[in-house]
């Protein structure tokens, strides 16, 4: 029997991540991923997936962020009943991510219905807080470097992606093949976490992509940061700050807390982490000391550089002070949550600043706010942007192209194939193109829903 991968997510873009892996009449999906981005993107989140929920077998994570992990509480909503195999960092931050997600969408929609700004009457989540809730039952940890069967006859095996708290690769065995999935792969010189294992044999890849056509520059978020943050003093103003609450939030606060210590910034610059999520996250990093670079005293650090913002009264009373601060918000790409208010209440000044930390995935409000837009559309209406605008180009936490093929050189052999996934067209492609002229090997990019042999 052969074993087949089909395709259902994170092909042509960045979001949506779902490889559903068949041997015969066993079916396993790796991540389960939400589309974000465009609203051709979105809506595929409400079409019913190819495969009942019912007839997959078990579900691997490669780790917690929503484009991986989000659509988990419909999955589980329509049927799936099986395990979710994934690590201690994946479980715990799952624990804050999948919830506060179906909250946000609850909260989203009755927002557009006191509006009355939706297309849909009533506008509706696509899943509850409680739908989260009652997914999380079906996590199950495995540490890395563990070999274990989530199907019988098959094994899988985590190793340390180095992206996020409990980020993996997967190296999955089954009917005589060796798929290895890359997971989101971090950088050997990030700012906060450990760099990724060296990868397993394998006789076919999964690599993500997200900058699969582009090299970090060299200089670090430091050497960006001060500058823009020296600005935002001087004038007095506010710097909206949207952020991943799970590992930008973080890097982040450790950047602003060293540039501190420094002198480069005043030490007197409030800062503010507006985000329950992050804040929860921020102290999970005292729990998995073996995953970072933080020494105990900077991780006591971490937790204590900002004002921990946590109620949604606390949260509106940051609208009534004056700058200089700065406020630290999810989602990263302003998707939705509260830095939507924020922007919203301080993007129209010109003494104010947005400052954009990672990758902006077209469609999103991020993109528009990267690419020099003069308003953006938030809550129904739309704001004008008077704000300057910063986007960082050293704080990703994907690995860059380079980076990228030197992870897929520590591989013992070439594999067979490699597929080119998790990334906008142009990004995978150069990079498919980088695979086989300067590895030699064979790659590709899989279309969406397309279903190919391992």
């Amino acid at each position: 029997m052969t074993v087949s991968i089909r395709f259902l997510g994170g092909t042509g873009t960045v979001t949506g991540s779902k490889y559903l892996v068949q041997h015969g009449e066993q079916r396993l999906l790796l991540d389960c991923g939400l589309f974000q981005g465009y609203k051709m993107l979105r809506l595929r989140n409400w079409t019913p997936l190819p495969v009942a929920p019912d007839q997959i077998d078990a579900v691997l994570l490669t780790h917690a962020h929503l484009d991986h992990s989000g659509y988990l509480p419909l999955l589980a909503k329509e049927g799936f009943m099986g395990h979710v195999y994934c690590t201690a960092g994946t479980r715990d931050l799952c624990r804050i991510l999948l919830p506060d997600s179906g909250h946000i969408q609850e909260e989203d929609a009755a927002f557009a219905n006191r509006h009355g700004f939706s297309k849909h009457a009533p506008a509706m989540p696509l899943y509850s807080r409680q739908d989260a809730l009652d997914c999380l039952p079906l996590l199950k940890v495995l540490e890395f470097g563990m070999t274990f069967a989530p199907i019988p006859g098959w094994r899988a095996t985590f190793s340390s992606a180095g992206h996020i708290l409990g980020a993996s690769s997967v190296l999955l065995e089954v009917g005589g093949r060796r798929i290895l999935f890359s997971g989101d792969l971090g950088r050997p010189d990030d700012l906060l976490m450990n760099p990724p294992d060296k990868a397993p044999a394998a006789d076919t890849v999964l690599i993500e992509s997200t900058y699969g056509e582009r090299e970090h520059p060299q200089e670090n978020v430091l050497a960006e940061l001060a500058p823009a943050l020296k600005r935002l003093a001087s004038r007095g103003g506010v710097a909206v700050v949207p952020v991943f609450a799970v590992g930008r939030a973080q890097a982040l606060l450790h950047a602003i807390h060293l540039l501190k210590l420094r002198g480069e910034i005043p030490t007197s610059l409030p800062v503010f982490l507006d985000s329950p999520m992050a804040v929860h996250t921020t102290h999970l990093f005292e729990q998995h000391p073996g995953e970072h670079r933080l020494s105990a005293r900077e991780t006591h650090a971490l937790t204590h550089c900002a004002t921990m913002v946590n109620s949604t009264d606390e949260s509106r009373a940051l609208a009534s002070r004056h700058g200089p601060m700065v406020i630290l918000s999810a989602s990263g790409m302003a998707t939705g949550g509260r830095v939507l208010h924020h922007l919203a209440h301080y993007a129209g000044n010109h003494k104010n600043m947005v400052i954009l930390t990672g990758y902006q995935a077209p469609g999103t409000r991020g993109a528009t706010l990267a690419s020099g837009a003069r308003s953006v559309r938030i809550h129904g209406r739309d704001v004008e942007l008077g704000a300057e605008v910063v986007q960082l180009q050293s704080a990703s936490a994907h690995a860059d192209a380079g980076q990228l093929l030197d992870w897929l050189r520590t591989m013992p052999q070439a594999p067979d194939q490699v597929y080119v996934v998790h990334g906008e067209l142009a990004a995978s492609d150069q990079l498919r193109m980088r695979i086989k002229n300067e590895l030699g090997w064979r790659a590709m990019v899989p279309e969406h829903d397309s279903i190919w042999p391992t």
